[in-house]
């Protein structure tokens, strides 16, 4: 047996077959017809990429003057693992039973949470996975929750709706769903809701929960969000967040007054 070989964490590189060899695989579409040429461009691109010998692994003819690329090649870039920094939600996840038991404990009411996916965005898997009764993953979605009052709005709810509702709803907490991205529109929606809120003068008075498959804490809060959740949520996380941050604004507006 090979002795193990010590990751140095301050210049950590892609590995392939062997530590620190750089190897990755990437992927990617050229708007050129399928063939030779089209391969010696894809070799070309990669290589400006920052690839050190590039293979072309796979092509495919996606018609109409596309091609369809699979590439391997040796990454000559590092990162220093000990400086990375990424914004984290600090929530105590709880299971079902304790986070209904503690907001009936500390609030004595229902929560209420409102939710959907806004502007265009039609795909409700990740809403309905959070707020659906049935839930997720063997996890229960917040319509099951006792001490959770939610109401999901569904798809395609323009951000004038979302506030308006969120409001007559006396909402603790906004979730918005962004499935479709592309050319950033996941970006604007949640950018133009904010605005709203803010027109509003409502945006300090309730949460502002983000979610989708792209969307991170990182982004949220640089879009005005109080918090961002990706791949992986399930109803507990957004339900334990919820509770924590509401407490935490409950006790600090009672040392305020």
């Amino acid at each position: 047996m090979t002795e193990a070989r010590k990751v140095d964490l301050t210049r950590v590189r892609a590995y392939g077959d062997d530590l620190d060899d750089g190897q990755v695989q990437t992927s990617f579409s050229l708007p050129v017809p399928f063939g030779d040429e089209a391969n010696e461009a894809a070799k070309q691109l990669a290589m400006k990429m920052g690839l050190e010998e590039p293979m072309i692994y796979h092509t495919h003819d996606l018609g109409e003057g596309y091609t369809f690329f699979i590439v391997y090649g040796k990454c000559r870039h590092s990162v220093d693992f000990t400086r990375i920094e990424v914004p984290k939600i600090t929530a105590k996840k709880r299971n079902f039973y304790a986070i209904n038991q503690e907001i009936e404990e500390t609030f004595g009411r229902k929560l209420r949470i409102i939710g959907g996916c806004t502007g265009t965005d039609a795909h409700t898997v990740g809403i309905d996975a959070i707020m659906n009764m049935k839930g997720y993953a063997g996890e229960y979605g917040l319509e099951r929750y006792p001490w959770v009052e939610a109401w999901n709005l569904g798809s395609q709810v323009s951000n004038e709706r979302l506030v308006r509702e969120a409001v007559g709803f006396q909402a603790d907490a906004i979730l918005v769903s962004q499935v479709v991205t592309q050319k950033g529109i996941h970006r604007n929606n949640l950018a133009e809701l904010i605005d709203m809120a803010e027109a509003e003068q409502i945006r300090d008075k309730i949460l502002f929960i983000a979610g989708g498959p792209r969307i991170t804490h990182e982004m949220a809060l640089e879009l005005g969000f109080d918090a961002g959740f990706g791949p992986g949520t399930l109803a507990p996380d957004v339900a334990s967040y919820v509770f924590d941050e509401l407490q935490v604004r409950m006790k600090e507006s009672g040392e305020r007054s």
